[in-house]
């Protein structure tokens, strides 16, 4: 069978090139005689492979000096709760709820501090990025979802912040553009969706931020980033086969322009199927303008009700069939998602397209 265009949210689709590698290199990897999968986390085979990808974040992603690079489990989800448990200093830090991924990093950080939710689109269904230019207050932190993958907004601008430290969730929109690290204070990305295959979650923090005592008692060891400072995210078995696919997905990156390079062919492809839609009578984008997201991009036709489900499903269906697949819409939307990260080409989305044109003449 040949290769389907994959337009899943995550797990997602990667580079070809990449996949081609890790599977000529499953069962002997340069000479040693086992996959990565086997060997040893701590031996001379594999220390080279979790520096080089660091190496290879902190160049692509200008990462400063002062800044921690870690590799961890447990996905954002867990981070939900490791950011309050350790940035916690005066008990409270303020929100900016941009949807589902938002609300549950909100949740989690009640359980350990005070939360303010100072800005929220959810009178809108989350269909655009509030505009907070600048936050003050005794605030521990301040935490923003930079891209939304269900509802498919994304910030825009930077909100300033002062001396209060930025924290930002960014897994759906790594290395999808350039971002000024230094603003921020604590990056955190699952990696399943730009980055490699699930299973590592990638931590940027700026040392400053490391608490030497944790504020939050009894905090389990594996949730204190001081360890996994310290042990250079060696503290337990490392997820090694995804490091090391992921270091080979930014050696792509890197290979192909770095961060400005995927933005120039993030802003193509994404620009080429918002026009489409804006031009449309049969469909919308969900997202206003001036939020819109260049991963993932909801869109609904114009049907309601009944009549709307019984296409989406019809949709959903035939596209699988003309090797489009995984663009069923989630459930707090509804329609259609197209997520379009990094390793999705131009022809992928020339494709989609090009199958939404029929569909619509004959429906």
């Amino acid at each position: 069978m040949s290769r389907v265009y994959n337009f899943s949210a995550g797990p997602a689709v990667l580079p070809e090139c990449v996949l081609k590698e890790a599977a000529a290199e499953m069962l002997d990897y340069k000479g040693t005689g086992m996959s990565v999968m086997e060997m040893s986390h701590r031996s001379k085979a594999y220390e080279p492979i979790i520096a080089e990808t660091e190496s290879l974040v902190r160049e692509l992603m200008n990462v400063p000096e002062n800044y921690k690079v870690l590799f961890l489990q447990g996905g954002a989800s867990t981070q939900f709760a490791m950011v309050p448990m350790n940035l916690k200093k005066n008990g409270k830090a303020a929100y900016i709820n941009t949807g589902v991924w938002s609300k549950k990093a909100i949740a989690e950080a009640k359980k350990y501090l005070s939360v303010d939710v100072i800005a929220s689109s959810d009178d809108k269904n989350f269909s655009y990025i509030p505009k907070v230019e600048k936050v003050t207050g005794d605030y521990d932190y301040v935490h923003i979802t930079l891209n939304n993958t269900i509802m498919g907004t994304h910030y825009e601008y930077i909100p300033e912040t002062g001396d209060i430290p930025l924290v930002a969730d960014i897994s759906s929109c790594i290395l999808s553009e350039p971002l000024d690290v230094s603003k921020f204070g604590l990056l955190y990305a699952g990696a399943q969706k730009n980055l490699a295959p699930a299973g590592v979650t990638l931590v940027i923090i700026r040392e400053d931020l490391i608490p030497e005592t944790m504020p939050v008692e009894n905090t389990p060891t594996m949730l204190q980033y001081k360890i996994h400072a310290e042990a250079d995210s060696m503290y337990n078995t490392p997820p090694c086969y995804t490091i090391y696919v992921m270091g080979k997905v930014l050696q792509w990156i890197k290979s192909n322009g770095g961060a400005e390079g995927m933005k120039k062919r993030n802003y193509e492809k994404a620009n080429l199927f918002y026009d489409y839609l804006d031009s449309s009578d049969f469909y919308h984008a969900t997202a206003e303008k001036g939020s819109r997201s260049i991963m993932n991009i909801p869109f609904l036709t114009k049907y309601d009700g009944d009549k709307a489900t019984e296409i989406n499903k019809k949709f959903v269906a035939e596209a699988a069939k003309a090797g489009l697949v995984n663009l069923a819409g989630h459930r707090l939307v509804g329609g259609m998602r197209a997520s379009i990260y990094n390793a999705m080409s131009l022809e992928g989305v020339k494709a989609l397209i090009a199958f939404m044109d029929k569909f619509a003449k004959e429906n």
